[in-house]
């Protein structure tokens, strides 16, 4: 619709629309092939299809147009996370299968390149100096133990899991699982040897 729209001259003529939701996923696979040091703001405007002025009175500067980013990375695999974690219909194992298998989905999303988790791959490294950054990947780490923990704690709840079963630590143990896979995508691991090792890993959260 009209006032979901942004505007953008281009010399002479009318001028160019644009959805900005569209141009920050577009910033988003930017950063997350190259990470965020070597993403220039030109690479960026031109994968957005903008120019830097608009860019920049969109998003604000690249550090800004980032942190957008990474938020819009997390919502994304988030809901993914909760529609797996949130299923009721689901027994523990199936929903973390599908926990795994939807996170998978998105690091092969890349045009055939496996990139892995967007966070993990390119906040890790900005994280050691960038405090925001660092902030927010420690929120969303917390928030994906959170999610991981409350799913254990309802199957111990039902008797799915025994009841003196560390639920904290084991979702700890799950997230990182999830971490392990990330890189491995990243470092060019297949699809189905990943979703193997989920698998196998699952079995033994599950006992």
């Amino acid at each position: 619709m009209a006032q979901n729209k942004t505007t953008e001259g281009k010399g002479r003529g009318r001028p160019r629309a644009y959805d900005p939701q569209t141009a920050l996923n577009q910033a988003l696979g930017v950063f997350w092939n190259t990470g965020y040091s070597a993403a220039s703001l030109d690479s960026i405007a031109s994968a957005a299809g903008m120019n830097r002025p608009s860019l920049y009175a969109a998003f604000g500067d690249k550090h800004a147009l980032y942190i957008k980013a990474l938020d819009q990375y997390w919502e994304t695999a988030h809901a993914t996370m909760q529609a797996a974690l949130n299923n009721s219909d689901l027994t523990l194992a199936q929903a973390l299968i599908a926990f795994y298998e939807g996170q998978l989905a998105i690091y092969f999303s890349g045009d055939g390149q496996p990139r892995g988790c967007f966070a993990i791959g390119t906040a890790t490294t900005e994280a050691v100096e960038d405090l925001q950054i660092r902030e927010v990947l420690s929120l969303r780490l917390s928030q994906l133990d959170a999610d991981l923990e409350a799913r254990l704690r309802k199957a111990v709840a039902s008797g799915e899991l025994p009841g003196d079963v560390d639920a904290e630590s084991l979702a700890v143990l799950a997230s990182s699982l999830l971490h392990s896979i990330s890189i491995r995508a990243r470092a060019g691991k297949s699809r189905e040897e990943l979703s193997a090792q989920a698998r196998n890993a699952v079995r033994v959260i599950c006992g």
